[in-house]
């Protein structure tokens, strides 16, 4: 994608900051400005995601940038740099991890997280399975590849029709199933376009969802921020943990102040729980850590 000019990106942040505060306006956001008055001090404070019970860090390490099916950024950095990475993001208050069968790195974070206390950390994954036997085998094998007995989140990926509930059927039953033997503690979906974003915010099987969310629709389908703001709100007020992704619209936001004004929208909506971001270095870590400081205590005064 084109990367935007400083015009581009002020109308676009400026199109989306305006459907939030129209909203605020007319009353349909009290729920989320009550959210936003209860946003954590600091970017390593625990959040609960909706109903769900599962408490993470506000930031979380994603592993799967340009993935696409093969190795991603993370993995290519290799087990020892890997390790270092999440030590790292560990040792600043980050115990929150996406994963997936599709990135490769179920074994890296294995050894990254050699030794560390299980209770310390959760892990996010995903599954394309549909169909109860596959799923069944999906979660045995990532258990064996993650080194742990449970795994905190799954989600069905990458949902990209509006029919995927009867699609994924099977899938959602297993999953149902496994919540109740404590294979897992929570089922949900990660979504790709505005019609599986719609279904998930009304179908109860959805207990945590990955949704793409940045002010300037960037590396989303739908790219109409304010379609998917409504979106979430219904999650929210449903009790839905909401998990977003794409917040710099996958390293396309190279400029600071681009990347400074999504982390001041995401958090300003009161409706995003936590959010994951692709981190490939210490640097990156302690840098977002900042950012992601700045922009709650800038969102507090406008509480």
């Amino acid at each position: 994608m084109t990367p935007l000019n400083r015009r581009d990106f002020l109308a676009r942040t400026t199109v989306a900051t305006t459907a939030l505060a129209a909203a605020t306006a007319t009353g349909t956001a009290t729920p989320a400005l009550a959210a936003r008055a209860n946003l954590p001090k600091s970017p390593t404070d625990k959040v609960t995601l909706g109903k769900s019970g599962v408490q993470v860090s506000l930031i979380g390490m994603g592993t799967g940038s340009h993935g696409n099916g093969q190795a991603s950024n993370q993995t290519k950095l290799g087990v020892k740099e890997f390790t270092r990475v999440v030590r790292h993001a560990l040792d600043r208050g980050i115990c929150f991890f996406d994963v997936a069968d599709q990135y490769g790195s179920h074994v890296y974070l294995r050894e990254a997280l050699k030794g560390v206390p299980r209770e310390s950390y959760v892990i996010q994954t995903k599954t394309h399975a549909t169909q109860i036997p596959d799923c069944r085998s999906h979660l045995e094998r990532y258990r064996m590849e993650l080194g742990v007995d449970y795994i905190d989140i799954v989600l069905l990926h990458c949902m990209t029709k509006k029919g995927w509930p009867a699609e994924n059927q099977g899938s959602m039953d297993y999953l149902r199933e496994a919540k109740e033997q404590k294979i897992i503690r929570a089922h949900g979906t990660s979504c790709h376009g505005m019609d599986p974003l719609r279904t998930a915010a009304k179908d109860p099987f959805v207990e945590i969802d990955l949704a793409r969310i940045n002010p300037e629709g960037l590396i989303m389908d739908d790219k109409r921020p304010d379609e998917v703001v409504s979106q979430l709100e219904e999650m929210h007020i449903a009790g839905k943990g909401v998990v977003g992704m794409k917040i710099f619209g996958e390293g396309a936001m190279k400029e600071a102040e681009r990347r400074d004004a999504s982390l001041r929208f995401v958090l300003g909506l009161g409706t995003v729980d936590a959010f994951i971001i692709g981190l490939e270095s210490t640097a990156q870590i302690d840098d977002l850590l900042t950012r992601t400081a700045d922009a709650l205590a800038f969102v507090a005064k406008q509480a």
